[in-house]
């Protein structure tokens, strides 16, 4: 299974990288107002109109070709039977040890001993004019 979810992920990935290509090398529709002006592109490689029909169609195909893998992946990824429940949180309670289990906070041995209590209480700090350092 993992081996068609690599897969899959690779073939989405390679179609949205050309996607990617071909959407900018395609001509926008403001560009055509040139090829009434004299710059027309009928020695190009495709002819006159080819370009746009062979990288318009090429797109659409790479489209569907991103949106099936999209749709494959979703489905694989909710295919697969989950550990626990359906939610992160559900997985992570039937891993989490239970309160008051053999492993609680109160059998951990501690390295430091416990600070005493200090002899005598800080004194209170100062309060008003006290406060203002004299020159």
């Amino acid at each position: 299974m993992n081996l068609v979810l690599n897969i899959l992920v690779g073939v989405q990935m390679l179609t949205a990288l050309a996607m990617i290509g071909l959407i900018l090398v395609q001509h926008g529709k403001g560009a055509d107002m040139g090829a009434a002006f004299g710059s027309g592109s009928a020695g190009s490689l495709f002819g006159a109109s080819g370009s746009a029909n062979f990288l318009s169609r090429t797109t659409a195909v790479l489209a569907a070709v991103f949106f099936v893998t999209t749709l494959l992946l979703a489905y694989f990824s909710h295919a697969r039977p989950s550990a626990g429940g359906n939610s992160l949180l559900e997985r992570a309670a039937v891993g989490a040890p239970a309160p008051g289990a053999s492993g609680s906070a109160s059998q951990i041995p501690s390295a430091l001993p416990a600070p005493a209590a200090p002899a005598s209480a800080p004194a209170a700090p100062a309060s008003g004019a006290a406060q203002i350092p004299g020159k």
